[in-house]
C-alpha cells in the first residue's frame, strides 16, 4: 500500500502520452532544458559579478557604504 510498481508507472506513461501526443511532449523538454540551461548561466554570471561588487578591505577592515553628499569639517 502506498508504493508504486513499474506497471503503475508505466500506464500513467502511457495514458499521458495519448493525452499529450510525443511531439508535445519534447516541446516541453527542450523548453524545460533550455529554462534550467539560462538558470544556470544566470547563476555563474551572478557570481561573477557578485566577486567583482565585493567590498574592498581598507587596514584590515571591511570597507562598505555610499556617499550620499559632502560633509564639511573644521579645523
Amino acid at each position: 500500500m502506498g508504493g508504486f510498481s513499474i506497471w503503475h508507472w508505466l500506464i500513467v506513461l502511457v495514458i499521458v502520452m495519448l493525452v499529450f501526443g510525443t511531439k508535445k511532449l519534447r516541446n516541453m523538454g527542450a523548453d524545460l532544458g533550455g529554462a534550467v540551461r539560462g538558470f544556470k548561466d544566470g547563476m555563474r554570471e551572478g557570481g561573477d559579478k557578485a566577486v567583482e561588487n565585493a567590498p574592498q578591505v581598507a587596514g584590515g577592515k571591511t570597507v562598505d557604504g555610499q556617499v550620499t553628499g559632502k560633509t564639511e569639517t573644521k579645523a
